[in-house]
């Protein structure tokens, strides 16, 4: 196997130095974590692993470098750099990432701007990383797309390499829930959303940014879901949960090596007699910290037993220099920290010891260690690694005081959560993280490093690609045959050398595309003018769910046979309609009562009437609060049909209710009864269809579904359009 990870950021930056390139590890959560995978691949010496890395280098390289740094970096790193101008990769990473994306994934979407020029810019960087794997990219890899800011990628690979590309997503930032997504302007959310529905399988860090996906998914594509299973095109697409791990390891052995021994104990001696609480994060406004900070002053006034024995080690580090939303945030922050030591310090001590600055990993681990409780706030987080960070890198007792919001809070629920806007709550958590057992808090620190440890890095990666591998597989089993041109041609050599033909179509969703209401399907004059050719070398059936008055109407003008209600009524061409079923309707004066309710309670819904089958059409209605009631409505219908000879069919946005013994199966056996045709055609989209296919599976013939579902039917293809294709080229065959 052979992976290749796609991501906005190359494993590391470059720099130039007197003309020459030099290269930087990055930073960051995907960067370490994916690291330590990769660490852990190569070490095992598995002998068929292979990957590229795939991304921006950091900085601009002038063309005519470009080339023998790719040859380089590749054969040095397996790294595969997509050069990008730097006022192009401005206009993208401050631009549509992080002033939109960023800010309405996190629920700020004051914040977000909608500028057309952004949002070009976006699928332009996005069409040219595509374009960097699909130069690499070979039938057996794995390609694995990360972050927000490639969203567009897997639609534009997908419609590239083809059904057989496996494709993985995952996002390390919330999705958010579909009152906030539906903000961004309706071309952009769609398009962004199809992006992603290239891939076979989409990750995200917790359940609920898996349903506000799926919701969004819903809401915005009308597409359902089945288990976090989406039918797209011609595959199936899986949203599932992978809450991202650590490198355990790495953290927990780290206080073993003597630089950080050494950090550890000078900043002890430091420290010496001070409970320490921790605070690291990136200068972002999502991360909380002027409440983490109104909090702990909160603290010191409610509790001033605690003056001069405690201290806040706050280190921010800088991130987004370029803007303006982060230098104000810097700006808060100076000042809030100048005002609490101000206020509340002294000569010789200081509560809050604030650093701006990068700091090593050796200062970070001595920080962790030291520390008595890490206090980690965000206002909205996908995850959050350094909550496991510091959990991992404690030995006897620790406290951690997270917000319920961050997505880690849904794996260590043993910490102290809190709500990241409740100062008093927060206050409270420090004084009681201070003051519990100390067994207690060892019990709890226990629990948390063993689920972390089991679920670390490693196992995170595998379990996604396992999951990808598994959910590939499953979609091929699924997988319909598509018709395609050779198909189409057998179809037609067998039309040419029979003499007795038969072809039962059905009519909504077959002949004509579903339209808002049934009674606006109806058939065009060239449609008419299609089956009025067909029906000179061929019995034309047209079986349809449609009343008898409807088909009469629409089709009276062309020589073919009509059975209307699924087959229930039947008008064999220059007939009359006849009863081909002795069901009884008795059941019909109680059950429209159930189908009265339930078109009240779902707005925009259609009640219709028939001789022999209650419906319910719901195209129009609201596609969430559909899925709701209609699920509903079934279980009441299937309690009360349990005892009676009635089925419950659920179509396309469509419910019926009708006699067991009334079914396209036995309209198609009565013609077969009568004649021994040597050429027998069935096209259909709906599960009444199912039962046609099923009869004829046996016999020498060709079924064909209209749409993407599982299927009896031989063969499928994907719309009305091209099944007039179809019967145009079988048509012009005896012209």
């Amino acid at each position: 196997m052979r992976l290749l990870i796609v991501s906005n950021r190359l494993p590391f930056s470059i720099s130039k130095e007197e003309g020459d390139i030099k290269l930087k590890a990055s930073s960051g959560g995907l960067v370490s974590g994916i690291s330590s995978y990769l660490d852990f691949m190569n070490n095992s010496k598995i002998s068929d692993f292979e990957y590229l890395w795939i991304g921006w280098p950091g900085a601009d390289i002038e063309k005519g470098m470009q080339s023998d740094f790719s040859k380089q970096v590749r054969a040095d790193h397996n790294v595969v750099p997509v050069f990008i101008s730097e006022e192009e990769m401005d206009k993208f990473y401050l631009g549509f990432c992080n002033s939109t994306i960023w800010p309405l994934f996190h629920y700020f979407p004051m914040l977000a701007k909608f500028d057309q020029e952004h949002w070009e810019i976006y699928k332009k960087i996005n069409l040219l990383f595509a374009e960097k794997v699909l130069e690499v990219a070979t039938d057996e890899d794995v390609i694995w797309i990360h972050d927000y800011h490639l969203m567009l990628v897997p639609s534009i690979l997908r419609e590239k390499l083809g059904d057989k590309a496996k494709i993985g997503f995952f996002l390390h930032i919330p999705f958010p829930s579909f009152e906030v997504y539906r903000t961004i302007p309706t071309s952009w959310r769609v398009e962004m959303l199809k992006g992603l529905l290239g891939c076979d399988l989409i990750g995200f860090h917790t359940n609920e940014y898996a349903h506000s996906f799926l919701r969004s998914v819903l809401r915005i594509l009308g597409l359902q879901n089945n288990l976090g299973r989406i039918e797209y095109g011609y595959r199936q697409v899986k949203v599932d949960t992978f809450p991202m791990g650590i490198d355990f390891n790495k953290f927990d052995s780290a206080i073993e090596k003597p630089e950080v021994k050494n950090a550890y104990l000078s900043l002890k001696e430091r420290l010496k007699g001070m409970k320490v609480i921790v605070s690291v994060d990136r200068l972002d406004y999502t991360k909380g910290v002027p409440n983490r900070l109104k909090a702990f002053r909160n603290f010191l006034v409610k509790n001033p037993e605690y003056l001069k024995k405690i201290v806040l080690i706050l280190i921010i580090v800088p991130s987004r220099i370029g803007v303006d939303q982060y230098q104000e945030m810097k700006n808060i922050l100076d000042k809030i920290v100048s005002d609490i030591n101000g206020e509340i310090g002294s000569i010789d001590w200081q509560p809050i010891i604030y650093q701006y600055r990068h700091i090593s990993f050796e200062q970070l681990i001595s920080i962790y260690s030291i520390a008595d409780i890490a206090l980690i706030t965000p206002l909205r987080d996908g995850m959050n690694l350094v909550a496991k960070e510091y959990i991992a890198s404690k030995k006897g007792k620790g406290a951690l005081i997270l917000s319920e919001i961050a997505g880690a809070a849904k794996e260590l629920s043993e910490a102290f959560i809190v709500n990241p806007n409740d100062i008093n709550e927060i206050s409270e958590s420090i004084k009681k993280a201070l003051e519990t057992d100390t067994a207690e808090l060892e019990r709890n620190l226990l629990s948390m490093r063993d689920r972390i440890s089991r679920y670390n890095v490693v196992q995170w990666v595998k379990d996604f690609l396992k999951t990808l591998e598994k959910s590939k597989h499953e979609s091929e089993k699924l997988k319909i045959k598509i018709m395609n041109k050779n198909d189409k041609v057998h179809i037609l050599k067998d039309f040419q050398k029979t003499s007795k033909r038969i072809i039962f179509l059905d009519y909504d969703g077959t002949l004509v595309p579903f339209a808002s209401r049934p009674d606006k399907a109806i058939p065009d004059g060239q449609l008419l003018k299609l089956l009025g050719s067909l029906s000179k070398t061929s019995e034309v059936c047209i079986i349809s769910g449609r009343d008898s008055s409807f088909l009469e109407k629409h089709f009276a003008s062309i020589n073919a046979h009509l059975c209307a209600e699924h087959g229930a009524l039947l008008k064999e061409k220059n007939g009359a309609w006849k009863v081909i079923t002795h069901s009884t309707t008795d059941w019909k004066k109680e059950m429209i009562e159930i189908f009265k309710q339930y078109s009240i309670r779902l707005p925009y819904s259609l009640l219709e009437e028939k001789s022999f089958s209650l419906t319910l059409h719901y195209r129009n209605c609201d596609p969430e609060m559909a899925e709701m009631r209609i699920r509903e409505f079934i279980d009441e219908l299937v309690n009360y049909t349990s005892n009676l000879n009635l089925q419950v069919l659920l179509g396309n946005k469509v419910v019926e209710v009708r006699n067991y013994d009334i079914n396209k199966a036995n309209a198609g056996r009565y013609f077969l009864e009568k004649e021994n045709y040597d050429f027998i055609l069935s096209i259909g989209d709906d599960w009444t269809d199912e039962d046609l296919f099923e009869f004829l599976k046996d016999k020498t013939l060709w079924t064909i579904n209209v749409g993407l579902k599982k299927s009896l039917a031989k063969f499928s293809v994907l719309s009305a359009n091209d099944v007039r294709e179809i019967l145009k080229d079988i048509s012009n065959v005896c012209v």
